[in-house]
């Protein structure tokens, strides 16, 4: 097998492959090896070109007692960083022995499994402390407060709040769950949006009543109807509105405003734009990227306060992108949040 034979070989591997030969130089590397590890790596030692020890100890092992080995590579490209798992395989050619060296790219797979352990650890973290509570009022009331009708009051209904926020918990994850499994489906319900905004306003007048907040919806082009699911659409608004109505100032107002968007490349085609706006305290500008995290929160002290789970607006992101739509958050330390979802019209 000539040289060029072994360049075309690796050039028709669908990831970054060189292959290390006689003197433990590289003989061959396909284009993909040198977007990783750099250009004219043909010829060089190899401990030149890959430089990390486990790598280099893969190889030197591989080249010395013939069998396949494994380790990981790390590379950071972009400002990203990137995950390989490696694999050295001893051949034998024309062109003499020599180890295959080929970088699987597990980025994603890496990243996945962060998310997995981070999201445990969440919703674990979550938990914990409302059932420390219920338990350590459980065996209060079992012990010294059990004839103690006041506190008996006091503390069955700290539980009773504690237990709620449980239930929304795992109420939200579920419905995460639900919709993420319907991400790649679309929708086909054919829903009128101003119908569905007045009837989210009528269903939180006694919140926005209680909190003495006004709730305003201005339609610019009347009635309009998107291609969606209705339940879900009506999830989004009821979401928005509440966090408006929650972090707004008494005596202002909670403002939904319906307005049709010009042609949109993102789209590709026309849309229409629900706009959920608040007169509150705002949120700083540095928050604002991650707002959309699972269990991110801007103020994690107050959020929970106000019982919420830190999973709303993930929902939120979720049932938009199911939608094709965009959602875009804006904010004014002091003056208040706007958040606009768009949504195409076909």
């Amino acid at each position: 097998m000539t040289e060029a034979s072994i360049s075309a070989l690796l050039a028709a591997i669908p990831m970054p492959a060189l292959l290390v030969g006689h003197g433990e130089r590289v003989i061959a590397a396909n284009s993909l090896t040198a977007a990783l590890l750099g250009p004219a790596i043909t010829g060089r030692h190899f401990i030149t070109v890959i430089r990390q020890p486990a790598v280099l100890d893969a190889v030197e092992n591989c080249l010395g007692d013939h069998q396949v080995h494994k380790t990981q590579y790390l590379a950071s490209r972009g400002g990203q960083e990137e995950n390989f798992e490696v694999t050295c395989t001893y051949v034998d050619t024309a062109l003499g022995q020599g180890a295959v060296v080929v970088f699987h790219d597990i980025t994603e797979l890496t990243q996945a499994e962060q998310m997995r352990r981070d999201f445990v650890a969440n919703v674990s973290h979550e938990l914990r402390t409302p059932l420390t509570a219920l338990i350590g009022f459980i065996e209060t009331l079992l012990g010294p407060a059990k004839d103690d009708e006041a506190v008996r009051a006091r503390f069955l209904g700290i539980m009773a709040n504690e237990a709620g926020r449980m239930e929304r918990l795992v109420r939200d994850l579920l419905s995460l769950s639900q919709v993420e499994g319907e991400a790649r489906v679309r929708p086909t319900e054919r829903v009128e949006i101003l119908g569905l905004m007045e009837s989210v306003r009528n269903a939180l007048a006694p919140l926005a009543r209680d909190a003495e907040v006004e709730l305003e919806i201005t339609a610019e082009d009347g009635p309009v109807e998107v291609k969606g699911d209705s339940d879900q659409l009506r999830q989004v608004l009821t979401n928005l509105v509440e966090n408006a109505i929650k972090y707004g100032r008494a005596g202002k107002r909670v403002e939904m405003t319906l307005s049709a968007v010009a042609q949109m490349s993102e789209l590709q085609g026309q849309g229409v734009a629900v706009t959920v706006r608040d007169h509150g305290a705002g949120i700083d500008e540095i928050h604002i990227p991650r707002l959309t995290e699972r269990f991110y929160r801007g103020d994690s002290h107050r959020s929970r306060e106000m019982g919420g789970t830190g999973l709303g607006l993930a929902i939120v992101k979720h049932i938009v992108n199911r939608h094709r739509g965009r959602m875009r958050i804006s904010s004014v330390l002091g003056e208040g949040t706007s958040i606009r979802i768009v949504l195409p019209l076909g």
